[in-house]
């Protein structure tokens, strides 16, 4: 009998949520992605005690001013990460634009670029690399914008279903639906238990899921931020599931079968086609109390988690 992982395989493309080498060279997933809790993790690991080593030794000979030293050893240091991920995994890695940006189209794209040439002098061609952004209006405007230069991008920290036609409609390579954090919100506003089959964040990847597949819509669906192995099994069949590597085991060693819960071709009727300028986004956030308070407080831990990584650049550079 084959494995729950390796039947989510065979229709699913399955996405490591990690920076650890050891986990993606164990677990072969098609694609990674990172985050700056995940690279501070990896630079922690005495596998990239080299790297971090020479991002700093490569700082200290910029003539930045102090706080751009230690902004752009960090930057060195993710895209370290990534380019030793991309090493071991045939698809994409996903690198991360500075949360602290979320709200600067204009600071995004700067980033963004800045993020694809560090790659591309490392020999790792944009084709490999998916910038992620958070799904902020500005954000996804600037997704727009990178799209149209041929940089493929995956929006992050999507809770509803107007970030996801919104960046549906900017032409978004891919969108990171965050299954558990929205499972958080409710089981923490009602006090109830969700089956997987009732759980707000799977139902919501569906929902997303059979929007786009109804009317079309190209950009891949991957869900992410999963609280147990049962919420990816409800998803199975999704375009693209990234999972911790501690589900990934769980899959793994669990020979039961896996039944296929999401097809592009289910048919029934379509949902309404809607589409989101400025104004509609916003009062549509607005009226969704579980998106707006999961989006801020997710820019706020990345950003957080950013700002740890720098602090551990600033004591090596000093």
């Amino acid at each position: 009998m084959t494995s729950k992982l390796q039947q989510l395989r065979d229709m699913t493309v399955v996405v490591a949520d990690t920076g650890d080498i050891e986990a993606v060279r164990r677990l072969k997933p098609v694609d990674c992605t990172t985050n700056p809790t995940l690279v501070l993790k990896a630079v922690a690991l005495p596998l990239f005690a080299e790297k971090l080593d020479e991002a700093v030794a490569w700082g200290r000979q910029q003539s930045f001013g102090a706080d751009e030293r230690v902004a752009a050893v960090a930057d060195r240091l993710a895209v370290s990460v990534g380019a030793a991920l991309s090493e071991l995994v045939p698809g994409r890695v996903s690198t991360e634009v500075d949360a602290d940006l979320s709200f600067d189209t204009e600071a995004s794209v700067a980033k963004a670029r800045q993020i694809i040439d560090a790659y591309e002098q490392r020999g790792v061609g944009r084709e490999r690399i998916l910038i992620k952004l958070a799904a902020t209006w500005e954000g996804i405007r600037a997704a727009e914008i990178l799209q149209r230069e041929g940089i493929d991008c995956n929006l992050t920290l999507i809770f509803n279903e107007a970030q996801a036609i919104a960046c549906a409609d900017a032409g978004v390579f891919l969108i990171s639906p965050f299954v558990g954090r929205i499972l958080d919100w409710h089981v923490k506003q009602s006090g109830k238990t969700f089956t997987p089959e009732e759980d707000p964040g799977v139902l919501s990847v569906r929902s997303i899921y059979r929007y786009f597949k109804a009317h079309g819509v190209k950009t891949v669906v991957m869900g992410a931020s999963f609280r147990s192995a049962g919420e990816v099994e409800a998803l199975a069949g999704c375009d693209r599931l990234t999972i911790s590597p501690a589900l990934l085991d769980e899959l793994d060693k669990d020979e039961g079968t896996l039944e296929r819960k999401l097809s592009p071709d289910a048919g029934g009727e379509a949902p309404e086609r809607r589409s989101y300028d400025e104004k509609a986004f916003r009062w549509a956030m607005n009226e969704d109390a579980m998106a707006t308070e999961k989006l801020s407080e997710g820019i706020r831990s990345f950003a957080a988690d950013l700002a740890s990584l720098r602090r551990l650049v600033a004591e090596r550079l000093a």
